[in-house]
């Protein structure tokens, strides 16, 4: 129980949580191990709606381009996963593969277990999504930022790589 409530508290999603919410919080979550390479999230897969935290290790965020795949961001402990199918989007809307990169464990919440918590705990999912929207919002200004730069690449090198 240890790691689940160290690593909530490195998340977005704990910032506004007293500490006795972080520990109702952390009896939904279930730890699971994956090896290198080993795909948490993949396009074309039926996905569970759950939400990865990242506990230990790295996540390797891929999206395939024709035959090659890229690797867009790497996830650190703390950043979180499956957001699209958590809030209710379709698996069909996943476009990325996260896969380990080295020996990886996460955090798992499945929607149905956090949906528990809206009539004994309104606040407590509240704040959660609160802290799922920036963590969003984080990864929005990132990807602005990354294509402002690569825009002013183009622009000062005439589309030449």
């Amino acid at each position: 129980m240890s790691l689940i409530i160290d690593t909530l508290r490195t998340s977005t999603i704990t910032e506004e949580l007293s500490d006795a919410e972080v520990d109702i919080l952390a009896g939904l979550f279930e730890v699971q191990e994956y090896k290198d390479g080993e795909a948490i999230v993949q396009p074309g897969d039926d996905q569970p709606d759950n939400l990865y935290i990242l506990a230990h290790g790295d996540l390797e965020v891929k999206i395939k381009s024709g035959a090659e795949e890229t690797t867009i961001h790497v996830l650190k402990p703390g950043d979180l996963a499956g957001i699209i199918t958590f809030v209710g989007g379709a698996a069909s809307d996943i476009s990325a593969t996260v896969s380990a990169v080295g020996k990886t464990k996460v955090l798992s919440l499945p929607r149905a277990k956090f949906e528990t918590l809206v009539n004994s705990h309104p606040m407590i999912v509240y704040r959660v999504m609160r802290g799922v929207t920036r963590n969003v919002h984080g990864i929005a200004r990132r990807m602005n930022r990354e294509s402002a730069e690569l825009t002013n690449y183009i622009y000062r090198s005439h589309g030449r790589y």
